[in-house]
């Protein structure tokens, strides 16, 4: 355990752009320090894998960031307390989580996944045709980024012409998870930005929302409007949270998944060769993805009691930073952690949270990158980089906006 100035710097360090295509050296001086204690900034911070998973599981760990210590100074100083309005489920505690995820669950039910099925193999075989016509492929500009959009929007029932006003406020929002604030105390330059684009888009979906009241269709937001248990159904507040939610975690968490795997295989073309030859490998492929390069790389928790994690105290009210990234090549943990290695045994990692918070779209994620990964690979076996990727500024959603491949 140490509280010098060097972890704290090197936490800075997760913010700068040039450790955006390799954090994991950081990660890794940073688990071999320990867990960080910032008692002045009420912040604790857990890299180990067991600390990370302890957090995750621990009753008394709070998701609902109105619990912390920091919050309720904010709001002391007379900070709103929810600037966006109601916030997603995977942001609440229960009971009131408990509520709401299992209305909306009831929309993500596997016979609905199980439907989705057709309609992502014949997007994804579109865009590879273009690919094909084009003679190149970007990775993640002509696959992983149009792909998920375009499954959230057919969810949904958004027109397709709205996706670029989509992608747009799902980016500006994804960067809204980063810990600027938390490392910095500062606001980030484009907090204005942000905060525009997440009233734009919740009066988006309120605007779906009141049209599916009148004219229910065959889509996630009507199924979420009849959605009922007990007499208990979402209010529109809710829905409207519950969507703004799926949009940005689902679309920009899958975008990684895909790009990331997409990347580890050509560097290790071995595992590339072999999924052409068999799909049935796209599984272990995107498990070991999850570990080795998760799309979302760290999480908060609150402490909603005393707490001890390992042999650490946290303060009821103090916030924890699990850094998912570096528990998952934790070699107290994990056989070759820095190696990608989809035959490991026990392949096992923390990509989609654990407990009552284990990600709802999981199985969506998975079967969009399984029919992604398994039909580029085998359409497009000779495939090889055509350059290094190129990286988005997101420290939490860390993913790439370029992986330019010769086809």
């Amino acid at each position: 355990m140490t509280t010098t100035a060097e972890p704290r710097a090197l936490l800075m360090q997760l913010l700068e752009p040039d450790s955006r295509a390799d954090p994991y050296r950081v990660y890794q001086r940073i688990r071999e320090h320990g867990p960080i204690l910032m008692p002045e900034s009420n912040l604790v911070v857990f890299s180990s894998f067991q600390d990370c998973g302890d957090v995750l599981r621990h009753s008394s760990s709070a998701s609902d960031r109105l619990k912390s210590t920091v919050a309720q100074r904010e709001i002391a100083r007379g900070a709103q307390p929810r600037p966006f309005g109601q916030p997603g489920f995977l942001f609440l505690d229960p009971p009131d989580h408990t509520r709401l995820r299992r209305l909306a669950q009831q929309a993500f039910a596997p016979k609905r996944v199980k439907a989705l099925e057709a309609d992502v193999v014949t997007m994804v075989d579109d865009l590879l045709d273009r690919a094909v016509d084009a003679g190149s492929l970007d990775a993640v500009a002509d696959l992983a980024y149009p792909l998920p959009v375009a499954v959230i929007c057919r969810m949904l029932g958004v027109p397709i012409a709205d996706e670029p006003l989509f992608s747009r406020a799902s980016a500006l929002l994804a960067k809204g998870l980063d810990p600027f604030i938390t490392f910095t105390g500062e606001l980030p330059v484009d907090f204005a930005e942000r905060m525009e684009a997440g009233h734009w888009l919740r009066a988006y979906i309120a605007d779906l929302v009141e049209e599916r009241r009148s004219a229910p269709r065959e889509d996630l937001i009507s199924a979420l409007i009849a959605a009922e248990e007990d007499g208990d159904q979402l209010t529109s507040d809710e829905i409207v949270a519950t969507c703004n939610l799926l949009l940005i975690a689902g679309h920009e968490t899958t975008v990684n998944l895909i790009a990331n795997a997409i990347l580890a295989m050509q560097r290790h073309p071995r595992h590339w060769a072999a999924l052409a030859e068999d799909p049935d490998r796209a599984a272990t492929i995107i498990e070991e993805t999850l570990r080795h390069d998760p799309p979302v790389q760290l999480a908060g928790r609150t402490a909603g009691e005393d707490m001890t994690i390992g042999s650490t105290s946290v303060p009821k009210g103090d916030t924890m930073m699990v850094l998912l990234a570096a528990g998952q090549r934790d070699p107290a943990a994990f056989d070759r952690p820095d190696d990608f290695d989809p035959d490991r045994d026990n392949l096992r990692h923390l990509a989609f949270g654990h407990g009552v918070h284990f990600c709802l779209g999981a199985p969506l994620a998975r079967l969009e990158a399984r029919v992604a990964l398994s039909a580029v690979t085998r359409r497009f076996p000779g495939a090889t980089l055509a350059g290094e990727p190129v990286y988005k500024p997101n420290v939490t959603l860390r993913g790439m906006a370029s992986l330019p491949l010769d086809l």
